[in-house]
């Protein structure tokens, strides 16, 4: 059972924008992490990449290479979700988002390179498509 729910996903061309939600469903801890990884089509699940990731206590945040500068991560504590603005998107952000979270991390990669990121997350949601055409 999905612990998180995403929203938002759809279909735009490169250069749009998008903005996906993230809202816990059964997921009920305020400390930690949560933040966004993709997967992309025809990739395992064992080949998701992290996007962006934010500290629930303290709001930092943590961005992939690949989308600083283009993506936002932001949460609204009062409505208990998270959300990715994805601007400027590109054909080949087009992947599966799903929203990731553990109560236990005290800070949201481990390490400059992030290996072992995607262990780190325990909870998670049933993903939402983004497609962005040429």
């Amino acid at each position: 059972q999905a612990q998180l729910a995403e929203s938002g996903g759809g279909s735009v061309q490169a250069g749009g924008s998008l903005r996906l939600s993230c809202s816990p469903s059964a997921y009920r801890y305020s400390t930690g992490c949560w933040g966004w990884f993709r997967q992309y089509p025809g990739d395992p699940a064992e080949k998701r990449e992290g996007v962006a990731f934010i500290l629930i206590d303290s709001g930092h945040t943590y961005y992939a290479d690949a989308v600083k500068g283009r993506f936002t991560i932001s949460q609204d504590n009062a409505k208990r979700t998270m959300y990715l603005q994805m601007n400027s998107l590109q054909p080949g952000d087009s992947a599966i988002y799903y929203c990731a979270a553990d109560p236990y991390l005290p800070r949201c990669t481990p390490g400059d390179n992030w290996t072992g990121l995607l262990a780190q997350y325990n909870y998670w949601g049933q993903g939402t498509q983004v497609i962005v055409s040429s």
